[in-house]
């Protein structure tokens, strides 16, 4: 199978199979905010505004890195991107190694024709990263115009993939190197099994500042895999279908160890957003939900998702008598006990 056969694949199975987590739960369920019924507040006050990497958005939202490599991954792009910069909002491409190893498919991750003002976020696998050349790495910022480098962290998918990496080695010591010395902010990001206290050490040694959750309770990358893999990996990703740090606890251990933090992971709704912002995300980031609007509903479904969304969180600032996303950060929050359990485990390491 040729990776525009995988990219393919994979976009097919997340617009149409079941691949969300079956018994975790991002745990964004156990974040309560506590509702004020004198917010003292006209909606028109509220600024969802917010400046991230150089660019001033005008949600803290993000539409996270899907696809690319691929003829349809590229409509699927660019209509996205389109989206984006309608919205006022960010957008990050798939992995970029299809067009390392074949540069006519650069094309398929070019959105800034259609996104000229939006934050975009390039992405390429810590596996490949710890490969690249500094010059390499440059240049597959350049060729999307991109305002961040995403290296993102998949052993789960890997594992499982049939094409997949079996070696991990090299890839804290490639992510160092190039956030040391690349021209753009780096970002490290999960895919679907979310940043542990061990792993979130590491990087904050390493020099990383920005991390993406992407934490388990939404879609699993290793459930994707599971579904187009050999019989016997199948067996094993049964196993690890919910494999993970869930969401809501990977945004707080990012946050007490001083990150900049997207929150990220089985997050569906504005509602979900303005959680993950009030537990300390700077940008809220959803994926599938963005996709499967595109795949059925086109420009027009994503365009109704993005408005619903936003006006969601401008709600959630209302009833929480929040004017601005620092103070819906600091808005009363209960957490339910599950998440609890999480945050403690935590702070029993130290």
């Amino acid at each position: 199978m040729t990776i525009s056969d995988r990219k393919t694949s994979h976009l097919r199975l997340c617009a149409e199979d079941d691949v969300e987590s079956r018994l975790k739960t991002s745990l964004l369920e156990d974040v309560e905010l506590f509702h004020d019924s004198l917010p003292e507040l006209a909606v028109d006050q509220i600024d969802l505004s917010i400046e991230v990497l150089g660019r001033r958005l005008q949600a803290p939202l993000l539409i996270t890195g899907m696809t690319g490599g691929a003829t349809r991954a590229g409509e699927i792009n660019r209509l996205l991107a389109g989206v984006a910069e309608q919205l006022g909002i960010a957008f990050g491409v798939g992995s970029q190694r299809a067009m390392l190893k074949d540069a006519a498919l650069l094309a398929t991750y070019q959105v800034r024709e259609v996104a000229p003002t939006a934050l975009i976020l390039g992405n390429i696998g810590a596996v490949q990263a710890a490969a690249l050349s500094l010059a390499e790495a440059e240049d597959l910022v350049a060729a999307i115009g991109a305002d961040a480098l995403c290296i993102h962290l998949n052993p789960g998918q890997e594992i499982i993939q049939p094409e997949g990496d079996r070696d991990f080695r090299g890839c804290l010591d490639g992510i160092a190197r190039l956030v040391g010395a690349l021209s753009v902010p780096v970002i490290v990001k999960e895919t679907g099994s979310g940043l542990s206290p061990r792993t979130l050490d590491r990087l904050k040694a390493a020099g990383v500042g920005w991390v993406d959750t992407s934490g388990a309770g939404g879609t699993t990358w290793i459930g994707v895999e599971t579904l187009r893999a050999t019989p016997h990996k199948q067996s094993v990703g049964e196993q690890f279908w919910d494999w993970g740090v869930p969401t809501a606890a990977s945004i707080v251990y990012a946050k007490r160890r001083g990150f900049s933090v997207i929150g990220s992971g089985g997050l569906r709704s504005g509602l979900d957003a303005a959680k993950a912002v009030a537990l300390g995300a700077s940008l809220a980031g959803m994926a599938l939900p963005w996709l499967r609007a595109a795949h059925e509903l086109g420009e027009a479904g994503a365009l109704a998702y993005g408005h619903t969304s936003i006006d969601a969180l401008r709600t959630a600032c209302l009833l929480t008598g929040s004017k601005d996303l620092a103070e819906l950060q600091s808005a009363p929050r209960m957490l339910g006990s599950r998440l609890r359990a999480w945050l403690d485990a935590d702070l029993a390491r130290n």
